[in-house]
């Protein structure tokens, strides 16, 4: 390869990248849809393969089959899951006098008493002085009245993305198969040899991190939810699903899990020896997804420092927002198979194995 074409791929790479930062806003819904796509692919190649006696499904009827299974499954999961949400929220909400009273006539005293520092109690009229200086700011209130006046196209452009994702998603996974031997077909053939390894690797390991995170991410809501709801914890299926959905950040599920659920135990229970039972719960949960679900589920074959983990999510939002948080591990998985090539590549080099003489 020239240096000029060195100079070209550089350039195009830049210019990709500008390209998808101008455009970060509109690629949510494909970004997800294409996630979707890859994940019901494999089950619709299975389904290709299933015939009944003569009769055998054709890829459309395959696509239907598991795209209405998908919208049925989130479905329930948010007719059953929901409700319950928005009825401990409403529980949480109602029991706001009585915690601030506990907090105000039995911990801040104790504070006060072992910090030897005066503590101002707890005041829900702060709140409202709080929103009140804020709005008496100018730059806050300009801020405020601009996010006003564009709330109607904030909901119309998440109307869009929600009609948008299914209908995205089943383009996608229709025509899934065709896609990527079109893509495979752009790359020179005396790169292809390559590049099929490099697609294999990276498949293997999307495949493991996306389907298999997502089983843990659900297994671990449920897990916390059920084990909190055993310790009688009003707010445990909230927590539990919480802890559950960004556990996919290395050690964060369980940091946020732990604190809100402490929290909520000696808030509701008024008690610390009510902590104790929540400690258990997650010890008992990290020990399962550390030492079957994660290897199980998972494998190791993604490879990803949870300190690369942690950058990526907090790079990926940083550069593109909710979108580069959906990208950010996948983009990394990628990326890692492409540095163990090199590694290789430079490993069978002779500026590695040569020596000083």
């Amino acid at each position: 390869m020239t240096d000029s074409q060195k100079w070209l791929i550089l350039a195009f790479t830049a210019l990709l990248g500008w390209f998808i930062y101008q455009l970060a806003p509109i690629l949510m819904p494909f970004a997800v849809s294409a996630g979707l796509a890859y994940l019901g692919d494999p089950l619709v190649d299975r389904l290709e393969l299933v015939r009944y006696r003569r009769f055998r499904l054709n890829r459309t009827l395959c696509v239907l089959l598991v795209f209405f299974g998908i919208i049925f499954v989130v479905a329930a999961l948010f007719i059953i899951i929901v409700p319950a949400l928005e009825y401990q929220i409403g529980e949480l909400l109602d029991q706001l006098p009585a915690y601030q009273n506990w907090l105000n006539k039995t911990v801040i005293p104790v504070l006060q008493k072992y910090l030897g520092h005066s503590i101002r109690p707890v005041q829900s009229g702060q709140l409202v002085t709080l929103i009140r200086n804020q709005w008496q700011n100018g730059g806050a209130t300009e801020d405020l009245i601009k996010s006003v006046s564009h709330s109607g196209i904030v909901v119309i452009g998440w109307a869009l993305n929600l009609v948008l994702i299914p209908v995205i998603s089943f383009y996608l996974l229709r025509d899934w198969d065709n896609l990527m031997m079109q893509i495979h077909d752009l790359f020179p053939r005396r790169y292809s040899r390559i590049v099929g390894r490099l697609a294999k690797e990276a498949d293997e390991v999307l495949g493991a991190f996306l389907r298999g995170q997502f089983y843990v991410m659900l297994a671990m809501g449920l897990i916390y939810s059920l084990g909190l709801w055993l310790i009688d914890l009003q707010l445990a299926l909230l927590i539990g699903m919480l802890a559950g959905l960004i556990s996919f950040v290395p050690y964060m599920g369980i940091i946020v899990g732990l604190v809100t659920a402490c929290l909520a135990a000696l808030l509701q229970f008024q008690n610390v020896l009510h902590i104790m039972p929540v400690l258990i719960v997650f010890a008992v949960g990290y020990s399962l997804e550390s030492m079957l679900l994660t290897p199980w589920l998972v494998g190791n074959r993604i490879g990803l420092h949870p300190v690369a983990v942690i950058f990526a999510v907090l790079a990926g939002g940083q550069l593109f927002g909710f979108l580069g948080v959906l990208l950010a591990l996948p983009l990394a998985s990628v990326v890692m198979v492409l540095l163990r090539h090199i590694h290789e590549r430079y490993t069978d080099s002779r500026f590695y194995s040569i020596s000083d003489s």
